[in-house]
């Protein structure tokens, strides 16, 4: 890296210079992750937070500002794992929205639950350190969700979806890294087997890629964004 790109991205907010130093330059900087809950990004999202515990309306409302993407977003920024608000919140989640099915569901009108949620939520729960017992239910839902194609979609137990697709399944990816990155054990080697078929799915797509006419599946996936949301 050049001098001029490591001081612009030095120059940027606490968790990008914590990311930087760690991901880039090789450092630890516990110091800087500790500041993410009290200087910019991290303490403007937690200063969001409502007294009960949830951000926005509450678990997926209003979208992007709920407490589902606001915890994604501060595991993205890799807030510190121990912050006692957020393993709170999480703890809601898990006690007010199970559905029969096992999958945290934000729905009021839908009875299944979306394998794209419970992926994202495997994703930022099992970064903050989540009970396993509480955890069981998603991942038995999530083994379930999988393809024939070695991917996931969340159409396939609402719509009658038959292809994976892109979108759920690095959602899924993400949230089985985690649990197996934090120590999980519970079903670990399904999930590391269901994680083996989705990165082969993802690569006969060439990441973005129609597979039957090598067209880019939607243009946005082109596009280098924060957060980075579906695309």
């Amino acid at each position: 890296m050049d001098d001029n790109s490591r001081d612009w991205l030095l120059d940027g907010d606490v968790s990008i210079q914590f990311q930087v130093h760690r991901d880039l330059l090789g450092e630890s900087r516990p110091d800087l992750q500790a500041r993410i809950a009290d200087e910019g990004w991290g303490a403007a999202f937690l200063a969001e937070r409502h007294p009960q515990g949830h951000w926005g309306r509450g678990f997926y409302q209003p979208k992007w500002t709920s407490s589902h993407y606001t915890l994604l977003n501060l595991k993205t920024l890799q807030i510190q794992p121990e912050n006692k608000d957020i393993k709170r919140s999480i703890e809601i989640i898990l006690e007010t929205t199970k559905a029969a099915d096992g999958g945290v569901n934000p729905a009021k009108t839908i009875e299944v639950s979306d394998v794209c949620v419970n992926g994202m939520f495997l994703n930022y729960a099992c970064y903050f350190g989540a009970d396993e017992d509480q955890l069981k239910s998603i991942v038995d839902y999530v083994i379930d969700e999988r393809m024939e194609d070695g991917g996931f979609n969340c159409e396939r137990n609402r719509g009658g979806a038959r292809h994976s697709s892109l979108h759920s399944t690095i959602s899924v990816l993400e949230g089985i890294h985690e649990y197996e990155r934090n120590g999980y054990t519970y079903r670990l080697d399904e999930l590391q087997s269901a994680a083996a078929s989705s990165r082969e799915f993802i690569l006969i797509h060439q990441l973005y890629k129609s597979d039957h006419t090598g067209e880019i599946i939607h243009k946005d996936f082109l596009r280098l964004s924060f957060p980075g949301r579906w695309h």
